[in-house]
């Protein structure tokens, strides 16, 4: 959705209305209300959802009046990715900059603006309802308006999977789309817990969820090492070898398969990206941690029925097919 379909006048009061409807009502306003600008996409994961927001700069402030005409009755988790922005709500008030996470209630009132810096301010959000997130409310609610700091541990793992949800979601089968709804709740239950109770456990669903969250980003940072196995993965997590393997038990592969795939698909994305079109496919298969490129070949093929040559030739004779095709209507 975006504002560039939108007369210029008319385009501060649909971004209200789209706030309004997407997030929870509230008053808007704007020196830049001549030339507002702003763009939204929004994924449902059923029960949870996650937005991302571009907007030109603006404040917001929902007031008592807004709460009683609408409050759906949870919390937004919102990730700053350039700031700064204010977020005021209770007794606290914060700044946040690129790389923060903070949350705000809907059922209180509260004021946010972003900061005029000459781009557009973006936002991920995500919703959190109340009866799904397994913490005291009360508690929760401490956090409101805080700045929550999410470079290292679990704040980092929360911030790869709201930053990468837009692109992964367009790619995956609308029946998984609850799943990474139930992994969002929980790496967001356990953020939050982190900054309440860092020493009190999470139910044991939602700590096995988040372990396997974990576990999951870390095999995507080390695919290119040629050692990652599930010793070097259950060490670096401190679990044994025998609870990895129950934890992927719940899961149509096992850990090293897992791992394969994963190098395979990296590298068979390698293969079609025109920005590495000379770079040799040995140095291609070593990179993404194969030992030799006998082996990568030989994978390559058996999940593929082709090789990783065949791959790349068809790859590039399709691009340009596609240009030769475009060329005489440009």
């Amino acid at each position: 959705m975006s504002t560039d379909l939108v007369p210029k006048p008319d385009r501060l009061a649909w971004w209200a209305h789209l706030s309004a409807h997407e997030i929870v009502p509230l008053a808007l306003s704007t020196e830049h209300a001549d030339d507002f600008r702003g763009r939204a996409y929004s994924v449902d994961l059923t029960g949870a959802r996650v937005a991302e927001y571009a907007t030109s700069p603006l404040k917001g402030r929902r007031t008592p009046a807004h709460v009683r005409r609408h409050d759906p009755g949870g919390y937004w988790l919102f990730l700053v990715h350039n700031g700064p922005v204010r977020l005021e709500q209770g007794r606290d008030d914060s700044v946040l900059e690129a790389g923060d996470i903070a949350l705000f209630s809907t059922s209180h009132p509260f004021v946010t603006e972003f900061a005029d810096t000459g781009e557009l301010t973006r936002l991920t959000l995500m919703f959190l309802p109340k009866e799904a997130l397994p913490l005291p409310h009360g508690k929760v609610d401490r956090l409101l308006a805080r700045k929550l700091p999410a470079r290292t541990g679990m704040g980092a793992i929360l911030t790869g999977f709201l930053a990468g949800l837009r692109e992964q979601a367009a790619a995956c089968h609308p029946a998984e789309l609850p799943r990474l709804g139930t992994i969002g709740m929980d790496l967001a239950a356990a953020f939050l817990a982190g900054h309440l109770e860092p020493d009190r456990p999470l139910p044991g669903g939602s700590h096995h969820r988040v372990l396997a969250a974990r576990i999951d980003a870390y095999i995507d940072r080390h695919l290119g090492d040629p050692g990652l196995g599930p010793a070097v993965i259950a060490a670096h997590h401190h679990i044994s070898v025998r609870t990895l393997h129950v934890l992927f038990q719940q899961r149509p592969e096992t850990v090293s398969a897992t791992i394969r795939r994963r190098r395979l698909e990296r590298a068979r994305a390698d293969l079609a990206d025109p920005r590495l079109r000379d770079r040799p496919i040995g140095e291609i298969a070593l990179g993404r941690g194969f030992r030799t490129t006998a082996d990568f070949s030989r994978a390559f093929r058996a999940a593929y029925d082709l090789s990783p040559r065949e791959h790349r030739q068809q790859a590039f004779s399709g691009r340009r097919e596609t240009t030769q095709l475009a060329g005489p209507l440009a």
